[in-house]
């Protein structure tokens, strides 16, 4: 076994990001399941470039249920989760924190609590870890600090993680995953940024033979659609209401 240190900065985010989405977006259409993963340079061909979507994506104050520290604190963290670079935007653009704010608000509102003692425990261990607050840190020192959180071993000095920090961690990942990835009517994936980004083709209530070969060869036209588009999802949707 090598002794050489693994350098984080190898590995990217992005390309685990679309191996993992782009076969769970698969799954998600009739009769795919035996379908290829889209090839990369279908994702990368139609990625969303960050545009009017970007100044909507982000509250223009503090969340509903969190201070302006709180909510500048939070995003930073879920811009280091799935940052925006070469190949696009990333969860803030898409959206993640306006739905991290309607589910603290609604859905989720149990964890309002959960966030605030979270984020103020990410910054008091990455000024006894890393001595500065979290938002002046580097995007390299911030994401140790993430590593380290998600780990579970931000601890010490009296940092003030409830139970283990992964379980903050995968909760906020948890939250940006779905705000990013999830259908945009629940606040999140703006301009479909998130299903662009997997290569996802978007709901369909009928897919044919020519769809899934098309799918499969990574030519298949996204719909652009959210699920709530079609009659029967609204029905559902009215029912819950």
């Amino acid at each position: 076994m090598s002794d050489k240190p693994i350098d984080r900065r190898a590995i990217s985010r992005r390309d685990l990001l679309k191996t993992a989405g782009a076969a769970g977006a698969a799954a998600l259409i009739p009769g795919a399941a035996g379908a290829k993963e889209a090839p990369a340079s279908v994702a990368d061909t139609a990625a969303v470039r960050a545009g009017p979507a970007a100044a909507a994506a982000a509250p223009a104050g503090p969340l509903m249920n969190l201070t302006a520290a709180e909510t500048e604190l939070l995003s930073a963290m879920v811009d280091r989760l799935i940052p925006s670079d070469d190949m696009g935007p990333g969860a803030l653009e898409a959206g993640a924190l306006r739905y991290i704010d309607r589910a603290l608000s609604e859905a989720e509102s149990d964890s309002v609590e959960a966030y605030r003692i979270g984020l103020a425990a990410l910054d008091r261990y990455a000024r006894y870890s890393r001595g500065a607050p979290f938002l002046e840190l580097s995007d390299e020192d911030k994401d140790s600090v993430l590593i380290d959180v998600q780990l579970g071993g931000a601890t010490g000095a009296g940092v003030g993680f409830v139970g283990s920090s992964g379980a903050f961690f995968n909760m906020v990942k948890s939250h940006t995953w779905q705000g990013v990835f999830g259908d945009p009517m629940y606040g999140g994936n703006i301009d479909f940024i998130g299903w662009d980004l997997i290569g996802y083709p978007g709901a369909r209530m009928r897919v044919s033979e020519q769809d899934q070969r098309e799918l499969e060869a990574g030519q298949l036209p996204p719909a652009r659609r959210s699920a709530y588009d079609y009659g029967q999802f609204q029905l559902i949707r009215g029912e819950e209401d």
